[in-house]
């Protein structure tokens, strides 16, 4: 006995070509019910009038597709999944398929496999969001470069590496994966780092949209409330004339966001299949291998083809190391000398510019740990002294002011002060008549 497996489309279209067949309904109706053609009408009924009501079953239910893979194919995929793309989602494990194993097929086919396989789970559908407005890309590139950091375990702490930051800059009209940088952290040197090497690079952009974290922003109370008080990114930015354009949430920047989540999908595992641990492989790896081919595969043509990066002159170049550098203000003592980081300088005699005591100067921190100190925008010169100056104990001569009294001052038992307090006494006695014998025994010793 065999068995038939028809749909529930299926078997109400069985239904209706019984009424039919039956003479219960005409063709017309029934392609009403149906909402069929007359003429498809025609042809389930003369197919059921055949075969039945398989007649009413697709031909290739049941078959294997023409466009299968071979089995012993589809078993080295599954191998190739499990062993080396097991975390990886279909598209980019589609993509190392073809790139590494020569392996072409379609991303759709792939997804069906690890899916089958427990190796991926699709998508579920997004919950409603908060609405935001959509803002157009920049028309040209190097108008706007969306910047950020992100901390992760990029190399899966093999051979004993822990969390790193990845700083990272793209281009907002493009989509182009500007620069990329591994780093300990997210301070103040590494960003100036990631951006003198940036400018060198690409020159000047006309802004960067960045978040407000600390390094970027001043976020204590007291200080926003001063105009004056600028982070030390935000006065290296002023100083090459960057416009900063400061975030009010991560939706705002989306496009660096968005990066981050690929890089944290594909690019640590890229860094795995090359089998790359340290921070200097993975720089060397990100310029020249990772950057060129994610920007072949996900940038985007701008409107405008003119590149605004303004390119670097001989005087920009030479000012960059005192510029992208730690400033601190410090205040020259009356010996000429400075303190700094717990250590005392000593400005020489001879300088570029008349310094006076009290004038306050300005330490630069260089990135090549170097120490600078500039007064109106130039170079002083100082030694470092081995401690602190002592300070000077002599007695200043001032002939304005006059010298303490050394009059001698009699005791108190010397007869000059018995005959003063004789007469004070004695007018004590006229007024409140006290006995002769007590005023001079009042003043026995």
């Amino acid at each position: 006995m065999t068995f038939i497996t028809m749909s529930a489309k299926e078997l109400d279209r069985f239904h209706i070509i019984k009424k039919l067949i039956g003479k219960h309904i005409n063709g017309t109706e029934a392609a009403i019910f149906l909402r069929l053609s007359v003429r498809q009408v025609k042809r389930l009924k003369a197919n059921v009038i055949t075969f039945g009501p398989k007649g009413l079953i697709h031909g290739n239910r049941g078959k294997e597709s023409h466009n299968r893979i071979d089995p012993a194919e589809k078993n080295t995929i599954i191998r190739l999944l499990h062993t080396r793309y097991h975390d990886f989602k279909p598209t980019f494990a589609n993509e190392k398929l073809r790139e590494n194993h020569g392996i072409d097929h379609d991303t759709k086919t792939i997804s069906d496999i690890m899916i089958d396989e427990g190796l991926w789970k699709p998508r579920l559908k997004k919950k409603a969001s908060i609405h935001r407005a959509w803002r157009e890309r920049r028309s040209w590139y190097g108008d706007m470069i969306q910047f950020d950091g992100s901390y992760d375990h990029w190399f899966e702490d093999r051979h004993g590496t822990s969390e790193v930051c990845l700083l990272a800059a793209i281009d907002d009209a493009t989509g182009n994966l500007v620069f990329a940088k591994f780093a300990e952290h997210e301070g103040v040197f590494p960003v100036f780092r990631f951006w003198t090497e940036y400018l060198m690079k690409n020159g000047k952009p006309r802004s960067i949209y960045l978040d407000k974290f600390s390094t970027y922003n001043i976020n204590s109370q007291l200080a926003k409330e001063n105009g004056d008080t600028l982070t030390q990114f935000e006065r290296a930015a002023n100083e090459v004339r960057i416009d900063l354009i400061k975030a009010n949430s991560p939706q705002a920047k989306g496009r660096v966001e968005r990066l981050f989540h690929t890089l944290q999908d594909r690019l640590i595992k890229e860094l795995r299949l090359a089998n790359i641990s340290t921070v200097n492989d993975a720089n060397i790896f990100l310029e020249k291998t990772f950057i060129p081919r994610f920007n072949a595969k996900f940038s985007v043509e701008p409107r405008n083809t003119t590149n605004m990066h303004q390119k670097l002159n001989h005087n920009d170049i030479r000012s960059l190391p005192g510029i992208f550098s730690r400033h601190t203000e410090r205040t020259v003592l009356n010996d000429f000398t400075f303190s700094f980081n717990h250590q005392w300088f000593q400005l020489a005699k001879e300088q570029p510019v008349t310094v006076f005591k009290k004038d306050t100067v300005i330490i630069e921190e260089r990135l090549d740990k170097t120490l600078h100190v500039r007064f109106r925008g130039k170079y002083l010169k100082y030694t470092l002294l081995p401690k602190r100056p002592e300070r000077h104990t002599a007695r200043v001569t001032m002939p304005w002011v006059l010298p303490a009294s050394k009059a001698h001052t009699p005791p108190p038992n010397h007869p000059w002060r018995h005959t003063v307090y004789a007469r004070a006494l004695a007018k004590h006695n006229a007024l409140t008549k006290t006995p002769r014998e007590d005023i001079l025994k009042s003043l026995e010793v």
